[in-house]
């Protein structure tokens, strides 16, 4: 099915992005909405999701090793339950892939290409995606690893950037409203924190399994700190505005000036963005290839990628049709799909997978 291997530090910059890319521009105003100026402190509650998220996706890779969720399904609790389970994760990462490229290609439009037709911006992705995709998981890691710099980098000079114009004062007074509204907020970033168990997908592919939980743990760590950063830097720029804002990031990248030389950074988060957006794509793109191809039962899942990229293209026709509506997915509906999708469902098998054993050592004693 998958020959490539690749190490723990290459499946963690695969999914520092892979997570974190969607959620930089518009997870600010959604935090914002609910828990003010203490937003900043939603994200680290929110993590816990992404710590179990790692911790359910390793437990069961561990009770069967080279093995991923789709198969893992099938052998917990039987053909035909495990295969009506890994139906509904593969609608679910169908969906989201989709929902991925339109959020992609709404930016893309609204902000900079005006006239460009949508077709083209999601048709383009998909294609340099299916390429990248069609290479093996090998290619799409090192495609990462070229990219992570490009989008780890300018967020750090821009926070140098916008150092002479943050108010740390609009973060106090902290919990003033105590930790309810705090809660609230760290609803929407459960969706995205959730998302870390598409490492059940790339485990078996590592070439030192063992270390996947601490590589895991410490892409959720990195996402978790740079979205405080993230927050705390558009809290400082725009303060009680910020639940107003459909991209917050983007407009606190309009105030960055450094001596008259260095303003308007919104082509620099432009290109943060369609960094991070490429990397995103290809791995869920291509998890839906390999899901699929395994549901399937399959030898290789390549000869799916141009067909399947093809219906993930109607599927960002067919979920969401504005960004408003993307808006609205995103902190209404996304957070509880992908809490159920990727938590309740992995924990439910991993409880039956630890009963199963228990009974299987009963009846060998």
């Amino acid at each position: 099915m998958e020959k490539g291997k690749i190490s723990a530090l290459q499946m963690a910059i695969l999914l520092y992005p892979a997570v974190i890319a969607t959620a930089i521009l518009s997870m600010p105003g959604f935090t914002a909405q609910s828990a003010g100026r203490d937003m900043w402190i939603s994200p680290i509650l929110a993590s816990f999701a992404g710590f179990l998220a790692i911790y359910l996706a390793v437990s069961l890779h561990n009770m069967h090793r080279g093995k991923t969720i789709i198969q893992i399904s099938e052998a917990v609790v039987g053909k035909i339950p495990g295969k009506v389970i890994g139906f509904l994760i593969i609608v679910f990462y169908l969906d989201t892939t989709g929902t991925i490229v339109r959020g992609y290609s709404e930016f893309i439009v609204t902000s900079f290409l005006f006239k460009t037709p949508q077709v083209v911006v999601i048709s383009s992705m998909v294609f340099i995606c299916a390429l990248c995709i069609y290479g093996g998981l090998e290619v799409m890691a090192r495609a990462g690893q070229l990219l992570f710099p490009i989008f780890v980098l300018p967020i750090i000079f821009s926070s140098f950037f916008l150092a002479p114009d943050l108010q740390p004062k609009n973060m106090l007074p902290i919990l003033e409203n105590g930790w309810l509204p705090v809660i609230k907020g760290a609803i929407p970033p459960i969706g995205w924190f959730s998302e870390f168990f598409i490492i059940a997908f790339l485990l078996p592919y590592l070439s030192n399994a063992k270390k996947g939980m601490k590589y895991g743990l410490i892409a959720v760590l990195g996402v978790m700190v740079s979205l405080v950063i993230v927050h705390l830097l558009v809290l400082f720029m725009l303060g009680d505005s910020t639940a107003n804002k459909i991209y917050p990031l983007m407009n606190v990248g309009r105030y960055a000036s450094v001596a008259g030389f260095f303003e308007n950074m919104e082509a620099v988060i432009m290109a943060v963005w369609i960094a991070g957006a490429f990397v995103k794509t290809s791995v869920f793109y291509y998890i839906c290839a390999l899901g699929i191809a395994q549901w399937l039962n399959l030898s290789d899942y390549r000869p799916i990628v141009w067909p399947l990229g093809i219906l993930l293209v109607q599927f960002s026709f067919w979920g969401v049709h504005s960004t408003m509506e993307i808006g609205r997915y995103d902190f209404l509906t996304f957070p509880y799909s992908s809490a159920f999708t990727q938590l309740c469902l992995p924990l439910l098998l991993l409880v039956i997978a630890i009963v199963l054993k228990k009974k299987k050592k009963k009846s060998a004693l």
